[in-house]
Order: structure tokens, then C-alpha cells, then sequence
């Protein structure tokens, strides 16, 4: 039998909902064991306050995190200023960070093999001055790589971005053949390293409308996009595009595709997220180990009531289960 996965899962910012959504996880009999990074004392008073009953235990390394329902693994950190629900404390965001350095530290150090994370919020970590743009770039900077690539996921639908938070105006001149060769070699090798698939489909989307219409509406295509794909292909590379991308999001070309390259955030994500909001997974690619996370944010007004929706956490972790089986040779 495989040995089971065991994943860190970072709970994210105490006044939202991810303590919660952690605690609800746990409530089901799980495949992968599950390891929650952040305050024991945080996850007793939402334990407390939501009626929930999970058992708590306290996890040190090379124990066997639970898989039982109604029980949840925990490795404490210490740091935590305040546990209200619903209410920002930047006094929290070192704790916060402390928490995502835990987990990336065990997977790097393989206690863990793989990390799922919680939402933070950016703007409460900024106000309390310290520079943070998200969990993506403290990974790469922790994992020392020089880039990484965000992918969102569905069952159905995979997309990876070229350039993520971007404004509008300044993404045509960060559409380099540099960045494109990084980013869809990284797409192609973790699509074979963590989801099985030996050679990739990839469909890559124009960055200008029709996809440039001929250069009559942009010469990107011409110029930068269609000569770094040709040199791709010859490295071995199944890559379809440029494509338009109203029409690459069809299914004519989507039933045969394993994943979409969009050349920025708002081209390929609204598809993705009106197609599975609440079941989809963001995955940071590029990195020596696994990160999934949920697709959702903080959520204050729903932290505390126990409303909040896990669907997207689930999967997460299933993700997160698989894209660690794939790493170690158990392909599904």
C-alpha cells in the first residue's frame, strides 16, 4: 500500500475564515494526513465558539498526522496577538508569517509533502510594515527560485498566466520571449512532474484581440509570441497558439487541451473562476515542492459564523494529495 501523504495546512489569517474552514476540514475522514500550522489557542476559541467538537492533537515531527474524521493534527505556533473573529490586528501579521515559514521549511526539509495554505490578507501584513505581495512571491523568495508561475485548477479547466498582478498598461512590455520561455517551461514540466501527463497539451493565448488579426491589431504575436513558441515546439513542446482568446476557452480546442496559457490575469482567470468558483485550486508552479491553495479570500463577514463554504479548501488538499503521489512516481 502507498504511504499515506501528509500536507501542511496553514490556517492563514486568524480573523477569517480559513481557522474555521481548517477546523471543518476535519470533521471528515480524510485520505491524506493533515498537518495545521497556527495557534493551538486560535483554533481552540473557534473550536469553542462554532460547537464543532474536533478533537485537537498536538503533532511533532515524525508522528503520523491523523486521517480520522473529527480530529485534526496541529503544530503550534506561537505569536498570536488576538483571536477575534472578524477583526484585523496587523500585531498578527508576523505570526501570519511565521506560520507560511513553518510549512515551507517542513515540506523543504520533507516532514511535509506538500502545503495547502489559507487566506491571508496583504493589506493588514502592509499595515503593520512589513513589504509582503502574497503567498506566491514569499514562497520563490524562501524557496530560492528565480520564477514561479500561478496556475488555477479546476477538474476541468487548468490556466497558467505569463504575468500575473500586472496593471493593464504595463503588460505588453513584460511580454518578453525571457518570460515566456520561463513560464511555459515551468507549465510543461510540472504538468508532467505533478499531474502525470507525459507530453502536455498546451493551448497559449494571443495577447492582443483575434490574437493580433495578422499584426493588424498588435505585432506582439508576430514579433515575440509566435517565434518563442516555434522554439519551444523544437525542444519537444506541444504548444497550439497564439490563439484568440475568446475562442480559445471553447470547447473545440479545450477537450483535447491539458492546460491554458493566458498572457495576463483578466484574460484567463474570470473564464476559470465562472466556470468552478468554489471548486477551483490556485497552484504556484515552479517551486521544489507542492503549494495549493483556495481560490477565496479572508471573508471577515462570514469569519466566526461558520457559514463559510470549504468546498474550495477540499479540493485544495485533494489537489494537493495528488500533485504529491504524482511527485513520488504513484501516478494515478
Amino acid at each position: 500500500m502507498n504511504t499515506p501523504v501528509t500536507l501542511a495546512l496553514t490556517a492563514g489569517e486568524p480573523a477569517g475564515i480559513g481557522p474555521e474552514l481548517c477546523l471543518q476540514l476535519a470533521a471528515e475522514e480524510r485520505t491524506a494526513g493533515l498537518v495545521v500550522i497556527a495557534s493551538r489557542h486560535l483554533l481552540e476559541a473557534r473550536n469553542r465558539a462554532l460547537g464543532l467538537g474536533i478533537v485537537l492533537e498536538d503533532w511533532a515531527p515524525g508522528s503520523c498526522a491523523t486521517r480520522a474524521a473529527r480530529a485534526l493534527s496541529v503544530l503550534h505556533v506561537e505569536g498570536l496577538a488576538a483571536t477575534a473573529a472578524g477583526q484585523l490586528d496587523p500585531a498578527n501579521s508576523p505570526y501570519v508569517l511565521e506560520s507560511l515559514a513553518v510549512a515551507t521549511r517542513g515540506c523543504l526539509d520533507g516532514l511535509f509533502d506538500g502545503m495547502v495554505t489559507g487566506p491571508v490578507h496583504k493589506g493588514v501584513i502592509n499595515d503593520a510594515g512589513i513589504e509582503f505581495s502574497g503567498h506566491t512571491e514569499f514562497l520563490q523568495e524562501m524557496c530560492g527560485v528565480e520564477r514561479v508561475v500561478m496556475m488555477l485548477a479546476t477538474d476541468e479547466l487548468r490556466v497558467a498566466l505569463v504575468t500575473t498582478h500586472l496593471p493593464l498598461s504595463q503588460v505588453p512590455a513584460a511580454i518578453t520571449p525571457e518570460r515566456i520561455t520561463q513560464v511555459t517551461r515551468i507549465l510543461n514540466q510540472d504538468l508532467q512532474r505533478f499531474f502525470g501527463l507525459k507530453q502536455p497539451q498546451i493551448l497559449v493565448a494571443g495577447l492582443n484581440p483575434h490574437a493580433g488579426e495578422s499584426g493588424h491589431l498588435g505585432r506582439e504575436e508576430l514579433d515575440i509570441i509566435e517565434p518563442t513558441l516555434d522554439a519551444l515546439r523544437r525542444e519537444g513542446m506541444t504548444l497550439t497558439g497564439p490563439l484568440p482568446a475568446d475562442t480559445l476557452f471553447t470547447p473545440h480546442w479545450l477537450n483535447d487541451a491539458d492546460a491554458a496559457l493566458a498572457m495576463y490575469h483578466d484574460q484567463g482567470l474570470p473564464v476559470l473562476k465562472f466556470q468552478g468558483f468554489g471548486r477551483a485550486v490556485n497552484i504556484t508552479l515552479g517551486l521544489p515542492i507542492v503549494r495549493t491553495s483556495v481560490d477565496h479570500g479572508t471573508a471577515l463577514d462570514l469569519a466566526g459564523t461558520g457559514r463559510a463554504d470549504m468546498g474550495s479548501l477540499r479540493q485544495a488538499v485533494r489537489v494537493g494529495e495528488h500533485m504529491a503521489r504524482c511527485a513520488r512516481g504513484e501516478h494515478e
